[in-house]
């Protein structure tokens, strides 16, 4: 079975006074996840403003992400996947159903 689907990210950035904010929403069609991201120049550094909407703008999405894993974090325990123990096991595992 072939699954398609398309995510949509709307990024806005706002900069005043060399302070450059980010928000990123990722709108998957059932639910809406909301990023925020800010980045500030250094009073003694060359103001470059695109350096600070890159830096924004990833910190939002980086938010965006995390929320993402989290909330597959939990639909993956609730039907029984979770993190495996010891040290070289998957971070996500099915339990063992072998006997």
């Amino acid at each position: 079975m072939t699954r398609t689907l398309e995510w949509n990210v709307h990024l806005d950035l706002s900069e005043e006074n060399g302070t450059t904010k980010a928000e990123a929403v990722l709108d998957t069609g059932s639910e809406k996840l909301m990023g925020h991201g800010v980045a500030r120049c250094n009073p003694q550094d060359v103001d470059i403003p695109t350096i600070g909407d890159e830096l924004a703008a990833s910190r939002a999405m980086k938010d965006v992400a995390g929320q993402l894993m989290r909330a597959a974090d939990r639909e993956m325990e609730a039907v029984g996947a979770g993190p495996t123990k010891g040290p070289l096991g998957k971070p996500y595992a099915w339990p063992d159903v072998a006997g």
